[in-house]
């Protein structure tokens, strides 16, 4: 695409992920004269092989990375005095070309939960449908079979799947279900779809299926290495946007400001972190954090300068940044057998590499189709496994799940490698052979964070973020459970060779957890580990210790009334401001019981609908 120079666009996002790239790919095809400007701090993603190929997914979380950005958090007491890190995409394409490509979709509950006006899942379903093109069944009645996302198996399957779903049938005594994201099913055992082309065996992200793919369209843009510092306003009107090159995409750039002026529309596009920031900056947001940073001041001189006629510094105060919800990981690792076929190889770049690569060249098969991920429970607790639980998570249960069986306490999963947690990554230290993981998570805890910009010593801007993990007290429970859960399936699954027990809680000596090396599985029959209280403590600990981002980041911008404050409506105009949307993951009002990039895309689609209806526009 171009990056000839423009100073006047009809609409210009602030901020090119997953979400700016579905409405600004659809208002584009919609009409294609309309002039649409994508500002996106991060680099092109176009056909890079980290990007398209999946089995490269684990590198965008390398410490040297910049295709995701990593944003520190405050220590927390609750995570044992420690800072935790919660990456985000970073690039054209954002989420959606780093992203582990699991398919989940929320139970159409969640959506109708919102209490939006438009956003029913009623409303929903035909968009989530307009979507997808869904490779794995026909006929499916929620599925989409012509959208722009593929949905499918992957390159190859993997026989760990099948231990899991096996084990997790008899032993954990649940249903198998074909499809689990039929918007209802749920306890259920079943396989894992992926964001993958079946075909070309390419990831399946919003950079290439709605922007990328329409280079032909001189009106839309997207410059990238760009990063927004503000909204610019005339009266409570927003006019343009202010922004520079960004640091760490272009080191050499000059790093003075530009602007650009938008005639119809700014929507701020910048994911859970970026987009609250952006609104401060502007100065909009809360009273205490505005007057904290003295933006005011510094942003009338910069405007000044620049001799912008009519500019006014907005000065709303709301609480914004507020509400960030996450979903709660843990991973653990286990020893698999010799012959057990894992990512590990492959991921360590051994001669297998080579092989894989020309087979994917050639038909798109191969484990560089693969993310490692083929089986899952979205996990609710029967009568015995409550009873076993910390009582602290009864009266959660009883005020959130028990009326509601669509909705899944936790994703239990088996990884057929090893995939190393943030906070405690051992890749480096273990000898080179096949890994298998437990990964777990909740999909709705209680505890929430936020998220602001703050001024540092040295007189730069920083980010004042808290996570909020594990501030509630049940939130904890699950993810305890959910080790001793995991680890009794992982045992009776016929690859498991054993613990990989630097990646396990710190159990005390002469416990019956201790964690070793197997030569084989247990029996179906086997009793469980029996645990006592002081390795329910060593489970606790470890968990406070690893617990981590599930990289769902979402809700600092919620779309709520003014009265519980939300920062934008249901049409995702931000309060006290025409001219000005908000469309990202940052809008959702509630948690969603879904890995996020189902619901960035669905956000995306209902924005592009929504502003092809202000603009009079034919969207179907």
């Amino acid at each position: 695409m171009s990056h000839q120079i423009l100073s006047e666009f009809d609409i210009v996002f602030a901020g090119g992920g997953t979400t700016a790239c579905v409405v600004a790919g659809r208002l584009a095809a919609y009409d294609p004269s309309l002039r649409i400007l994508v500002l996106e701090a991060g680099q092109h993603t176009l056909n890079k092989p980290i990007h398209v190929q999946p089995y490269q997914y684990p590198f965008n979380q390398a410490p040297t990375s910049t295709t995701v950005t990593f944003n520190i958090g405050n220590p927390s007491p609750r995570l044992n005095g420690r800072a935790p890190i919660v990456p985000c995409g970073r690039g054209v394409g954002g989420g959606s070309c780093v992203n582990f490509m699991v398919y989940t979709r929320a139970p159409a509950s969640d959506y109708d939960d919102w209490g939006a006006n438009g956003w029913e899942s009623e409303n929903l379903i035909p968009l989530m449908k307009k979507l997808e093109t869904y490779e794995v069944q026909p006929d499916r009645p929620t599925h989409g079979y012509d959208g722009p996302i593929k949905v499918s198996s992957g390159g190859c399957k993997m026989g760990i799947s099948d231990e899991f779903i096996q084990v997790g049938t008899t032993y954990h005594k649940r249903q198998y279900a074909d499809d689990t994201n039929d918007l209802e099913t749920c306890n259920t055992y079943s396989p894992w779809r992926k964001y993958i082309d079946g075909t070309t065996g390419r990831r399946s992200d919003a950079a290439h299926h709605y922007v990328y793919n329409q280079a032909h369209n001189p009106n839309l843009q997207v410059w990238d290495g760009k990063r927004v510092k503000r909204i610019i306003f005339e009266d409570k009107r927003a006019v343009g946007v202010e922004f520079t090159s960004d640091p760490v995409s272009c080191p050499d750039a000059d790093l003075s400001s530009s602007t650009v002026r938008a005639l119809k529309l700014v929507v701020v596009s910048g994911g859970a972190f970026g987009s609250p920031g952006i609104l401060e900056r502007s100065g909009i947001g809360a009273e205490a954090v505005l007057k904290r940073c003295g933006h005011r001041a510094t942003s009338e001189f910069a405007w000044r300068r620049r001799k912008l006629s009519r500019c006014t510094f907005i000065h709303l105060f709301y609480e914004l940044g507020l509400g960030r919800s996450d979903h709660n990981l843990v991973f653990v690792p286990y020893l698999a057998a010799d012959e057990a076929v894992t990512m590990d190889a492959l991921w360590r770049g051994e001669s297998i590499l080579q092989e894989s690569l020309a087979q994917w060249n050639s038909n798109g098969k191969s484990l560089i189709a693969q993310n490692g991920l083929d089986s899952k429970i979205k996990w609710r607790p029967d009568d015995d496994e409550l009873k076993a639980m910390d009582p602290v998570f009864q009266p959660r249960w009883k005020e959130f799940f028990q009326d509601r069986p669509d909705k899944a306490v936790a994703i239990f999963a088996a990884f057929a490698g090893y995939v190393p947690p943030l906070s405690r990554p051992l890749s480096s230290v273990l000898p080179p052979r096949g890994y298998i993981c437990a990964g777990y998570y909740t999909l709705y805890p209680v505890s929430v964070g936020s998220v602001h910009i703050n001024v540092t010593e040295n007189a730069k801007e920083g980010m004042d973020f808290t996570t909020g993990f594990l501030d509630d007290p049940s939130d904890i429970v699950p993810l305890d459970f959910g080790y001793k859960k995991t680890r009794e399936v992982f045992r009776r699954m016929a690859s498991y060779r054993g613990e990989v027990a630097a990646g396990h809680p710190t159990f005390p000596e002469g416990s019956a957890a201790a964690c070793r090396e197997a030569s084989g599985p247990v029996d179906l029959d086997a009793p469980d580990i029996v645990y006592t209280a002081e390795d329910d403590e060593a489970i606790n600990q470890f968990h406070r210790d690893i617990m981590q981002t599930t990289w769902h980041s979402l809700g600092t911008c919620a779309m709520k009334s003014e009265a519980d404050q939300g920062v934008v409506d249901a049409r995702l105009n931000v309060y006290g401001v025409s001219n000005l949307k908000v469309a990202d993951m940052s809008i959702s009002p509630l948690n969603v019981g879904t890995n996020t990039y189902s619901t960035a895309l669905l956000i995306g689609e209902r924005a592009a609908m929504i502003i092809a209806e202000d603009l009079g526009i034919n969207c179907i």
